[in-house]
């Protein structure tokens, strides 16, 4: 995909080549709103809205990092969501999907890593927005600092505080569950705590 060609020529106003970034970011775009809002109807409304929001005003666009002005605008959508419902989440996000166990792993390690997995999404909802969003953008979606911090139209320091502090509070929340835990990182008395 060339995308400084579909970004121009969606510019222009051609539909087909925004639909082309559509493809491109939709699965990105959506994963965020769905770690932000918990539910997923709210974060296909949320990447809906998102995308309508991006096709309007691709015209603003000055060039730089597509992406991370994608994902500003999902993560405004997801802020605006919570704000109008002045609501912590209260439903579960879905199952996380992950690969069945295959051969060399063993059914009781699939489970504890599926429950894990549910575990870490439990901590996510306890985190402040704004800290889940630096979260999910870093450690879920993969972007570094600099394109996190544009996302978030906060400076360097302010996201990696952020990330800090929620992952602080993630391993607080995990740590009240050391049986979830791999023994590898896992509390006993004969080890240091968790990093």
């Amino acid at each position: 995909m060339d995308e400084q060609a579909l970004v121009t020529r969606s510019q222009q106003g051609d539909l087909d080549a925004f639909n082309g970034l559509v493809l491109a970011y939709q699965g990105q775009a959506y994963n965020v709103a769905l770690r932000m809002l918990g539910d997923s109807p709210s974060a296909e409304d949320a990447t809906q809205d998102a995308f309508i929001s991006a096709y309007r005003n691709i015209a603003s666009f000055r060039g730089g990092n597509f992406r991370a002005w994608l994902l500003r605008i999902v993560s405004n959508a997801c802020l605006d969501q919570l704000r109008a419902s002045k609501r912590h989440r209260t439903e579960p996000l879905d199952p996380l999907v992950l690969d069945p166990p295959g051969h060399e792993e063993m059914p009781e390690d699939y489970t504890l890593r599926q429950e894990l997995g549910e575990e870490i999404r439990k901590g996510l909802d306890t985190l402040p927005p704004d800290q889940r969003l630096a979260i999910v953008l870093v450690d879920m979606q993969g972007l570094d600092y600099e394109e996190a911090a544009q996302v978030t139209q906060s400076n360097l320091g302010t996201v990696k505080s952020r990330i800090a502090r929620g992952r602080a509070r993630l391993r607080d929340h995990l740590r009240a569950r050391p049986e979830l835990l791999p023994d590898s990182i896992r509390l006993d008395s004969r080890r240091s705590p968790l990093p």
